[in-house]
């Protein structure tokens, strides 16, 4: 341990001007054993430093080096851990602990007993030692550094072997002291005994130097203790004179205290004059009502514009009187709580005013209207309500002032104008509807016939329906109709164009009047009774009661003003109750429409549909849009059950034994239907609900026809097949209905082969004989027989040919086409004009079965020389001739 001491004192202290005083082996407790020595050093000049530094073995070497040092006085407490038994673990309280494990007990003790020392002698006894033996701490005697020989002034302890090691390096310069010396002594090497008493001879000089030195200043000593003394007494006099003045400023800061306490009064007594005259200046300047305004709200005229602006003014600033927000304790004055007081009295008396007034304006209103009334009798136009709204309006911010302060006859007058309202709007509008119905059925004895009974215009009747019709004799159907149906009730076939013409601009004509009035009155409540009608929030009403109860909702019973998110459904709750009327009187007009003629539900249907989808893109929830939306739904049930009375009357038509058919008369109303509805749907709304239409009706026609076909006895099947989907088509083709391109082709179709049937059907009469023989050898030829074999069977042979051939001359074949022409204009009927197309294809027909007879004459009896009796150009002879005969 001394070699190892030795060598960190040259190595890393010398050069650092540090003496190395203890030293103890260490590693950390509880991680790996890596060694390190601490080292207690003191400076070697003054101001003398302690340190604590930690030296490490280097790794790349075996020097050491220093790593880490901290001075002694920010050692705070250091804890041996045992004071009793020995414990090589120790802790060193820094900024934070350092737990230590010592190679040996014996090096901690001597370690700590160093630091105990050098904490006595230069910090004063500031390291608490904890759980350390009172045998390491004995006290050391204490030694000035004055006493210190100047030789030895780097001591710890001023010769205390304990402290200072047994071998103590010199430095340079006591080194340099030396070598003077012993230059200056010839003897200091050759006689070192010589050399000593020398050196004890100059040390005895020196301490008698030392002693009269200390002799002479006693004197000096004295003269300042007696100087000390004086001072001393100027300082007693002094005292005095302080507390003598202390005394006096007592008084004066007594009295400057009375003086601060009196101006603090002062100034809070400021401070709260002017915060009071604030307070003061605040309630009159809010709380104060000028007396115009007092004498308006008492006295003012409400049926003026200026009184009404006047009084408006007047309750604008009662109400700013009235929500002014006073400040913490106001309403705790007695002031206050009086003109509070006055203010609301003013507002009662106001209100009861205002609210009297405008009931009056509107019984006034229903009167006034009434004797207008006669003046739009006779035409078909609703009373303009314009100036009455324009009157009313100069009152709509009274009636937000009131809606706001007294909600509750806010409410009243609501109701009342209301019920008072309601009842003129209905007596203008069934008076409306009344000269609408009239206009609709001509006269008013003939709205009767229609089940009109006074002014109510409500229909009594049943809505008619179209007869069953029956054919019953041959001829066009124009020439028939008058025949088949029954004359108790109206067939839409007999309305004219102009009749139903007539009943559109009717209708359109109400619905124009109706609408304009609807969202007048509409924007006229939303103003006057300020409701909003587009600032709705979503969310549901509160539960509604009726109106007619007197409130708009539960939680208006406290006089409270209704959220925004209800005051739209205010405003269409109140124009129900004010035009209550309207849908009922609309259905009786459409019920009135349907009676006159069914097919009036067309027009109703794309007038009605264009209406509502103009009211929903105003406001999908509107009264307007609502009521005509469920006027639309009857409209639409009227035109789907006119639809399906004409389905039903196809399935009922019965058809006469003894007469031909012809076009059937649903085929020809079909058409009568389609081409009036295309008319009426063009660019409308509502299309697809009559290209549903469209599919049933056309669906029912093909299913009846071929009905019909099946028990017709006069008439072919494939001529009322042929006749009538030759109709459907044509019809088809021009009106060019999309939605029914397949079943034109359909109908096409059907005409075509029915048309074929019957022209092969006909022409097996005038050459009968001839196409047995012919069908017989065919027949032959599909047994197996060779073609040019066939002419060697026995009933096929070329005189049997030959006889069938002379039985068919031209004049014959001339005159069986002549019959055959007939008996094809019996069976077809002048309406559908189709005696040329059918007789053309019964030529195509008989000259294909010419070429075919004769090319199985070449065929089977080849070289024969048998021929037909007539050419191809005598057949187009004898057709042409019977039909220009004809």
């Amino acid at each position: 341990m001394t070699a190892i001491k030795h060598a960190l004192q040259r190595d890393i202290f010398t050069p650092n001007d540090e003496r190395l005083l203890s030293i103890v082996n260490v590693c950390k407790a509880g991680k790996k054993k890596k060694n390190c020595f601490l080292c207690a050093t003191v400076t070697t000049e003054r101001p003398v430093q302690v340190k604590m530094v930690k030296v490490k073995k280097s790794d790349k070497g075996d020097f050491y080096k220093r790593q880490i040092a901290w001075a002694l006085r920010d050692l705070a407490v250091v804890d041996a851990k045992d004071a009793i038994k020995e414990n090589p673990e120790f802790d060193l309280h820094f900024e934070k602990i350092y737990k230590w494990v010592a190679s040996s007990t014996a090096e901690k003790n001597a370690f700590i007993s160093c630091i105990w020392k050098l904490n006595q002698r230069y910090l004063r006894k500031k390291i608490d030692f904890v759980n350390v033996s009172s045998q390491l701490l004995e006290e050391l005697p204490k030694v000035t550094e004055e006493s210190v020989p100047s030789g030895e002034n780097q001591s710890v302890t001023g010769g205390d072997e304990e402290v200072v090691d047994v071998y103590q390096e010199l430095n340079a310069r006591e080194e340099q002291d030396i070598e003077i010396m012993m230059e200056g002594c010839e003897c200091a090497i050759s006689n070192a005994e010589a050399f000593a008493e020398r050196l004890s001879r100059e040390l005895q000089v020196l301490d008698g130097a030392n002693i009269q030195s200390i002799m002479a200043s006693e004197k000096q000593v004295n003269i300042l203790m007696k100087l000390l003394d004086e001072a001393l007494k100027e300082v007693d006099q002094i005292e005095l004179k302080l507390s003598s003045y202390e005394e006096m400023l007592q008084s004066v800061k007594e009295q400057m205290d009375q003086i601060s306490e009196s101006n603090h009064l002062i100034h809070l007594s400021n401070t709260n004059n002017v915060k009071l005259l604030s307070e003061i200046e605040f309630l009159v300047n809010h709380m104060d009502l000028a007396k115009g305004h007092i004498k308006a709200l008492q006295e003012g005229d409400l049926s003026s514009s200026r009184g009404i602006e006047a009084c408006t003014n007047a309750a604008d600033a009662l109400l700013q009187c009235m929500n002014v927000a006073l400040r913490p304790g106001h309403d705790m004055l007695q002031a206050v709580k009086q003109q509070q007081q006055r203010f609301s009295d003013l507002r009662e008396q106001f209100a009861r005013r205002l609210a009297s007034h405008l009931n009056n304006v509107f019984v006034q209103q229903g009167h006034d209207q009434s004797s207008t009334l006669a003046q739009h009798s006779v035409e078909l136009a609703l009373p303009n309500h314009h100036p009455f709204h324009r009157d009313l309006l100069r009152y709509a911010k009274l009636m937000e002032w009131l809606k706001n302060t007294d909600y509750g006859k806010y409410e009243g007058l609501t109701k009342n104008y209301m019920d008072y309202l309601s009842r003129l709007y209905e007596r203008e509008i069934k008076d409306f509807f009344e000269v609408a119905k009239i206009k609709m059925t001509g006269t008013t004895k003939e709205s009767k016939k229609f089940g009109l009974h006074g002014s109510s215009g409500k229909l009594t009747g049943s809505t008619s329906s179209l007869n069953k019709l029956s054919i019953q004799s041959s001829g066009n159907r124009r020439s028939q109709s008058s025949s088949l149906l029954d004359m108790g009730n109206m067939s839409a076939s007999d309305l004219d164009v102009a009749d139903r013409t007539k009943f559109d601009k009717i209708f359109e004509q109400v619905l124009s009047e109706l609408e304009p009035l609807c969202l007048a009155e509409q924007d006229f409540i939303s103003k006057f009774f300020k409701l909003q009608q587009h600032q709705s929030m979503p969310g549901t009403m509160t539960e509604a009661e009726d109106l007619d109860g007197g409130t708009l909702s539960r939680q208006h019973n406290a006089g409270v003003p209704p959220p925004v998110s209800s005051e739209k459904d205010m405003i269409r709750q109140m124009m129900i109750k004010i035009f209550r009327c309207i849908e009922p009187e609309l259905n009786n007009l459409i019920a009135l429409g349907d009676k006159i003629d069914s097919f009036n539900s067309l027009y109703m249907l794309v007038k009605m549909s264009h209406h509502v989808w103009t009211a929903q893109n105003v406001d999908p929830a509107s009264f307007l849009s609502t009521t005509l939306g469920n006027v639309l739904v009857t409209v639409k049930r009227n035109f789907d059950k006119c639809i399906s009375n004409q389905i039903r009357q196809m399935e009922e038509v019965k058809i006469s034994k003894k007469s031909k058919v012809g076009i059937l008369p649903f085929v020809a109303e079909f058409e009568e239907f389609a081409g009036l509805a295309e008319s009426i749907f063009k660019n409308a709304e509502r299309r697809g609900d009559l290209d549903k239409a469209y599919t049933k009706l056309i669906r029912g026609v093909f299913v009846n026809v071929e009905k019909v076909a099946n028990e017709s006895q006069k008439t072919p099947r494939d001529v009322v097949m042929m006749e009538n989907f030759h109709h459907i088509f044509a019809t088809l083709s021009r009106l060019k209905i999309s939605c029914l391109e397949a079943e034109k082709k359909e109908a096409k179709q059907k005409y075509t082969d029915h048309l074929q049937s019957y022209v092969i059907y006909s022409l097996g009469q005038p050459l009968e004989k001839l196409n047995h023989f012919f069908e017989g050898v065919e027949a032959r030829v599909a047994q197996g027989i060779r073609e040019e074999e066939v002419s060697y069977q026995l009933a096929f042979n070329k005189q049997e040919l030959r006889k069938v051939i002379k039985e068919y001359p031209g004049k014959e074949v001339k005159k069986g086409l002549d019959n055959l022409y007939k008996k094809v204009d019996k069976h077809l009927c002048e309406e559908e004009n189709l005696l040329q197309v059918v007789w053309h294809s019964m030529q195509d027909e008989f000259i294909r079965q010419y070429k075919h007879f004769e090319g199985l004459i070449a065929r089977c009896y080849p070289g024969s020389g048998v021929t037909m009796e007539f050419t191809i150009q005598d057949i187009l002879d004898y057709c042409s001739s019977i039909a220009q005969s004809h």
